[in-house]
């Protein structure tokens, strides 16, 4: 194969210094991580509802920029939330597999949850909704 792929950057040649991240953005990759985390997560749970993951689209995308900007109680609270919504989720995915694992349809239950996940995930995505109409 001789084709270089896009993320792929070269080394840097010995003896030079590589800068190191900086805590703003080893944060804003954290973030970046947790909230691309959580989608993951309620995928399955989607599934398990009879329905398909809802796809991101721009808004869900530049969340985690979006609250590299905010900063301020807009973005700990939105850091919180989730925290919150990963934890809701966490916990109703083992009830998933214990109704699935005893051999009931989880159906029902999963739909609720997904249900909450969508709720909570649009209260999260107003957070940066707002935050952005008052930088204007």
């Amino acid at each position: 194969m001789t084709t270089t792929p896009r993320h792929f950057s070269p080394p840097a040649a010995p003896g030079t210094a590589q800068a190191a991240p900086s805590p703003a953005s080893s944060v804003a990759s954290a973030l970046n991580i947790r909230w691309l985390a959580l989608h993951d997560a309620a995928a399955p749970v989607a599934r398990l509802a009879g329905l398909a993951p809802a796809p991101m689209g721009p808004a869900e995308r530049m969340f985690p920029a979006a609250l590299r900007e905010l900063g301020g109680w807009r973005r700990a609270l939105a850091e919180q939330g989730i925290d919150d919504l990963s934890a809701v989720l966490q916990s109703g995915i083992v009830a998933l597999l214990a109704v699935h694992a005893r051999g009931a349809a989880p159906t029902a239950a999963a739909r609720a949850l997904w249900d909450e996940f969508l709720s909570a995930r649009a209260g999260l995505l107003g957070l940066a909704a707002d935050g952005d109409a008052e930088l204007r």
